[in-house]
């Protein structure tokens, strides 16, 4: 019957067709979701945005098919009733006649009754360079009524903020609005898919998107401040988080999932350009690779980030080893111990506290490896 949405884009100055072509979309509610990989559809002009209408017109007619065959009140799927979610190669000529052939044995296969091994399939279908599916599920109440959120998301590489970082896609039986959905999804995107970045570089394509069916038997919800809200919005950042640390921690090549922690500054711009500039720094997440606690590059990323910085307040710590405390490397401070952590922990802790303010921002990111190189040297041969 269709759902309430929501999505948040890239803000890319070079977007892909299937983007352009969810940005018209203006209807409240959407009947599909079409998700492809191997080719972005992205720099491919009119001919690939075309494209997206030509399929968007073969899908909804199989749909209404569907419907009239196995609903009691069919009602027609417009072209307008779909989005479209495309990751690969960008600069490709969009294989319309590949995707046109096999919508006709998707939509026979389509389910009723959904479980755990379909998610599987979808989040495995989404995958490019991943080395694993990514998937998030979390139950709730709304005023008493149970209420599920599942969520699938695809990335690796051509990781970093600005707007979302990869897709993702995220399902409720919920009864909400399209318009609280979209204010929940932009508050709850900032300190989960805008906290994660795996090489600094923002995708044409990224898009995460949350369906609302209204399955559930509870009032439906009109503000996003609705008190009764409350439990579904803890459980959706939840679910983004999830989502969001599997793609840092499934970078490419990556070895080692690292946490950046800036607490206690000024405000929550200045926690960001710190958190943002250690975890994109090369020099830092090669150290990282390498098992070296060099703390000097974290010093450095600090004082790049162009934000005005105490020293005398300074502390910074791997993990629970403290090494600078008031802006003085502690006397105590022991580099085999550092060393050691390095080594033998597959999730690094880095804290930064500037002690000038009550403001804090976490980063999600990983080591740079020389596999990353191998893998993007090698992508498309």
């Amino acid at each position: 019957k269709g759902a309430s949405y929501a999505s948040v884009y890239t803000q890319s100055n070079i977007r892909s067709e299937n983007i352009k072509w969810n940005l018209t979309n203006t209807k409240d509610k959407v009947n599909a979701l079409l998700i492809n990989t191997r080719n972005a559809n992205a720099f491919t002009g009119k001919e690939g945005y075309k494209s997206i209408n030509n399929i968007a017109s073969l899908l909804s007619e199989l749909l209404t098919k569907k419907q009239i065959h196995d609903e009691e009140e069919p009602k027609k799927i417009k072209n307008k009733n779909i989005l479209f979610a495309s990751t690969g190669t960008i600069g490709e000529t969009f294989p319309e006649d590949k995707i046109k052939s096999a919508l006709p044995n998707l939509v026979d296969k389509i389910k009723y009754i959904q479980n755990k091994y379909i998610w599987i399939k979808a989040a495995m279908g989404i995958l490019t360079t991943d080395t694993k599916p990514k998937l998030s599920m979390e139950e709730c109440k709304i005023s008493g009524t149970p209420v599920k959120i599942y969520g699938v998301a695809k990335g690796s590489g051509m990781i970093h903020p600005d707007m979302a970082t990869t897709l993702g896609f995220v399902f409720t039986d919920a009864k909400i609005s399209s318009n609280v959905l979209k204010k929940l999804l932009k508050k709850n995107i900032q300190n989960t898919f805008n906290a994660i970045s795996c090489d600094g570089d923002t995708s044409t394509n990224d898009m995460v998107s949350i369906f609302s069916t209204g399955k559930a038997k509870h009032p439906s919800i009109k503000n996003p401040t609705d008190i009764k809200l409350k439990d579904f919005d803890h459980s959706l950042n939840l679910v983004l988080l999830n989502l969001a640390k599997r793609v840092a921690a499934d970078g490419e090549g990556a070895s080692k999932f690292i946490t950046v922690n800036i607490n206690n500054t000024k405000t929550l711009e200045d926690a960001k350009k710190i958190a943002f500039s250690i975890a994109n720094s090369p020099l830092v997440k090669t150290a990282v690779a390498g098992c070296d606690p060099n703390w000097g590059r974290i010093i450095m990323a600090i004082g790049k980030a162009n934000v005005n910085i105490n020293l005398q307040k300074l502390s910074i710590k791997l993990g629970k080893i403290k090494i600078i405390e008031k802006g003085q490397i502690l006397q105590s401070y022991n580099e085999d111990d550092a060393a050691v952590y390095m080594r033998e922990e597959k999730k690094i802790d880095i804290v930064v506290d500037l002690n000038t303010g009550k403001k804090k921002f976490t980063a999600y990111t990983m080591d740079l490896t020389k596999k990353y190189i191998e893998i993007n040297a090698d992508y498309r041969t």
